[in-house]
């Protein structure tokens, strides 16, 4: 198959702006890595005019798709998880060129997992846990039992991404085959929710409260993404202040709900500071 696209990817490879080709397989008949085409062939570029470009094909009665992405659209799709499939088409496609082994280093940063690029993927993926519980939570409390119930399983599904992370893997996008592998106590919490026999809503009470114990010792640990820059300096931040910083947009969606979490807990603390209205307080907040 390699060979019969040959001609569309020497081609790229000729361009100075080119930095690494990789091609993927489909290696069974339903394949949603390969978004069920037959080959995939991955074109990492520089200074694109356009991020990400898409062409398909078809040969020999089967299909390919030619994905061409600037490496700074790659690296954000890497640092927050928001296009799995690229990262698995990294880690697992064949390298059929590379300028100055870009691929490979590439690789080798993945396989590594730097701690700083961990610690954003797991303030991200906590701050969505966060928002998702709350809401299964509420949900079960206002009785709307099937509305909570698919809100958990959603929360428990951030919670195995988040523990892949904790162990220095990327999640792929079979998040529960790595999860059995690496974290079956989350594994089975989830087989107890889909197939328990008990009703919905005490699979869902139990769920509550092993799920709370989960988030609860992680709280600290995942969140060092966002304690470490409020600590950056000496004076509490607004709200407003925190919305805006670049190296939070990534999470800001979800950022007010967390940080709610974070003062219940008592990891970060609420400075009140006077306003001009009488016994009204602006709420700023830093690392306790």
């Amino acid at each position: 198959m390699k060979d019969v696209l040959r001609p569309i990817y020497q081609e790229r490879a000729s361009q100075s702006n080119t930095l690494g080709i990789l091609i993927l397989e489909k290696m069974k008949p339903i394949s949603p890595v390969t978004d069920n085409f037959d080959v995939i062939l991955f074109i990492i570029v520089k200074d694109a005019k356009e991020l990400w470009y898409v062409k398909h094909y078809e040969f020999e009665n089967k299909s390919a798709a030619m994905h061409t992405v600037d490496e700074k659209l790659l690296h954000h799709w890497i640092d927050t998880s928001s296009y799995r499939r690229a990262v698995e088409w990294v880690i697992n496609g064949t390298v059929i060129f590379e300028r100055n082994e870009y691929v490979t280093e590439l690789k080798e940063q993945l396989r590594t997992f730097p701690q700083e690029k961990r610690d954003l993927k797991k303030v991200i993926e906590f701050a969505k846990l966060i928002r998702s519980y709350s809401e299964a939570k509420d949900l079960y409390e206002s009785e709307h039992y099937l509305d909570s119930f698919s809100r958990m399983v959603h929360s428990l599904h951030y919670l195995a991404r988040l523990s892949i992370i904790e162990k220095g893997f990327h999640p792929e996008v079979t998040v529960w085959n790595q999860v059995k592998r690496i974290e079956p106590e989350i594994y089975k919490l989830y087989q107890e929710l889909i197939e328990s026999g008990e009703p919905t809503d005490k699979r869902i009470h139990l769920m509550i409260i092993a799920v709370e114990h989960s988030i609860s010792k992680r709280a600290e640990s995942s969140t060092q993404h966002l304690l470490s820059l409020m600590k950056e300096q000496e004076e509490p931040w607004s709200f407003g202040e925190l919305k805006v910083h670049p190296e939070i947009q990534e999470y800001i969606l979800d950022l007010s709900s967390m940080i709610e979490y974070l003062v219940e807990k008592n990891i970060i603390e609420v400075v009140l500071q006077e306003t001009k209205g009488e016994h009204i307080f602006h709420r700023t907040y830093k690392p306790s």
